[in-house]
């Protein structure tokens, strides 16, 4: 070993595999802080217009064919959606119905919500 300096297992030098961060999760783009709330103090979030109507408690052999069907019999249905498994392409049990107007949708609530379909009770809700 003679004169040269000796190096120990703790160095001064950074080792060059601590120069960043051992995390290896991705970094953070949110804030957990809730959403900013405007001048009226409402927050920013997308605001249900009234006639926009969750659906639950649906058969996985429902399909948005059957919602719209079902949905038609009280106002005039201007969109179906049907949540599905993306592997399975199995309906979720729930799906969304946009109606034409509010009163429609106020309807539907009024006279589908716990109604049956495809032998199964329905929950409808403005979400």
């Amino acid at each position: 070993m003679g004169d040269s300096p000796r190096r120990g297992r703790y160095s001064d030098s950074p080792s060059p595999r601590r120069r960043y961060s051992r995390s290896r999760s991705p970094a953070r783009r949110y804030s957990r802080s809730p959403p900013a709330r405007r001048e009226n103090g409402s927050q920013d979030e997308a605001v249900n217009p009234g006639n926009n109507l969750y659906v639950t408690g649906l058969s996985t052999r429902v399909t948005e064919k059957d919602l719209d069907e079902h949905f038609s019999k009280e106002g005039k249905v201007t969109e179906c959606r049907l949540v599905v498994d993306p592997r399975t392409r199995e309906s979720r049990g729930f799906g969304f119905v946009t109606m034409e107007t509010v009163d429609d949708a106020d309807r539907c609530i009024k006279y589908l919500n716990r109604s049956t379909l495809e032998g199964r009770i329905i929950t409808v809700e403005k979400k």
